[in-house]
């Protein structure tokens, strides 16, 4: 992987693993993946980190169906699911494919070097 992409990605991670919306698998998986940077274990790591993040990266259809239902009052309460629900059907006609949440726009910036961390 190239010094410039690894910068990136590197730092991608810590702000997805900051992120108050970062799920514990892929704060885990960053870590692990972090750990592996410069080792034998690098590409194994590469392949398993991208593979959680494309497993945990919430897709915008997934996120206002979450907030429009009852578990999502659950976790954002029942006027801020309203907000989140408006929000990400915003977001959605302005050509968003994800969640905008910190995690997830950290990850969505992962996933554009795919490619060139596998290579």
């Amino acid at each position: 992987m190239k010094k410039e992409v690894l910068d990136y990605v590197v730092k991608k991670t810590q702000e997805m693993m900051e992120a108050f919306s970062c799920s514990a698998e892929a704060k885990a998986a960053g870590q692990a993946w972090l750990d592996a940077v410069g080792t034998g274990r690098e590409a194994q790591e590469t392949e398993r980190y991208i593979a959680e993040l494309e497993a945990d990266i919430m897709p915008i259809d997934t996120l206002i169906a979450f907030a429009e239902s009852e578990g999502g009052e659950k976790v954002f309460g029942a006027e801020k699911t309203k907000e989140v629900a408006a929000h990400a059907k915003e977001i959605k006609a302005a050509g968003a494919k994800y969640c905008d949440c910190p995690a997830c726009a950290a990850v969505e910036a992962i996933l554009v070097k795919k490619d060139e961390m596998l290579s």
